[in-house]
């Protein structure tokens, strides 16, 4: 064989290898951009899916915290899909994917187990519904306004104005106080009178008094007792009902109460009483 028939030859092998790398090239540089555009279109339809299920529940008047719920899982779940899908035409394994996924899952679960925790008992919180956003409540050591129930941990903002995030574990496996449930509470407050103070007359001008106070609720009436003696005298347990916006309001107005009431009825300062013994030398 001559020089120019090896020539020629080796010529037809290279444009045989470059017409072949152009055709699978090309092929997938079309997959590529084929996998680009189900991306883009992809998320913008998850987010129009989203929209709508969210608009659909926003009518029906269900809690924003839901609906912010909810919408973070389709989001994330559809994603994944999404993911799994555009591997799947760019012609990777997916079951290979799907069983790496799994295991970097139970890695991710057991190193994370607190997160994963805290995940399910937003759930919990969300379908079973203890309180709301807006409610007062006393949960997992912090007392507040909810403000926001997130996938993680709950927004509490506590009487003096400071934003606390607790985990939704620690409030889902604590006791959960809400104040906001039931439409009034008590005010628990106590008053000490001297032991040679009259009761009996406290009692009565402690009622009237107390019951004109503004907010004070008619029914259930305002109860004045005997809550224990001591060794000034006998303490009075005072508790007026009002309605839960109005609790701190009723709080201070009736201790402002108890001052001046008993002080303008001419009822003796609960004094302490000390024994003296002289001894004759």
């Amino acid at each position: 064989m001559d020089e120019a028939t090896l020539i020629t030859a080796g010529t037809q092998k290279v444009d045989a290898l470059m017409a072949l790398i152009t055709q699978y090239g090309a092929a997938f540089a079309v997959k590529v951009l084929a996998a680009v555009a189900f991306w883009v279109i992809g998320r913008w339809l998850i987010g129009f899916a989203v929209g709508l299920v969210q608009g659909s529940l926003g009518r029906q008047k269900v809690d924003p915290t839901v609906l912010r719920y909810v919408g973070s899982f389709i989001t994330v779940t559809l994603n994944i899909l999404l993911v799994i899908g555009i591997l799947g035409y760019l012609g990777v394994q997916t079951t290979t994917f799907a069983a790496l996924l799994a295991a970097v899952g139970l890695a991710i679960g057991m190193a994370w187990s607190g997160l994963l925790a805290n995940l399910a008992a937003g759930g919990f919180i969300i379908v079973l519904r203890p309180f709301k956003v807006g409610d007062f409540i006393s949960a997992g050591g912090v007392t507040g306004t909810v403000t926001e129930i997130g996938l993680f941990v709950t927004a509490i903002n506590t009487p003096d104005n400071v934003l606390t995030l607790v985990g939704n574990n620690k409030i889902f496996a604590d006791n959960i106080q809400n104040y906001s449930h039931n439409s009034f509470r008590r005010v628990d407050l106590q008053a000490q009178l001297s032991g040679a103070a009259d009761y009996r007359v406290a009692i009565e001008v402690l009622k009237a008094r107390i019951a004109a106070v503004p907010n004070v609720l008619g029914m259930p009436a305002v109860d004045v007792e005997i809550l224990e003696f001591n060794l000034l005298g006998p303490v009075l347990a005072v508790r007026p009902y009002c309605h839960n916006a109005h609790y701190w309001q009723v709080y201070f107005d009736t201790n402002k109460v108890l001052k001046d009431a008993l002080g303008d009825a001419g009822f003796p300062a609960p004094m302490p009483t000390q024994t003296v013994i002289m001894q004759q030398p």
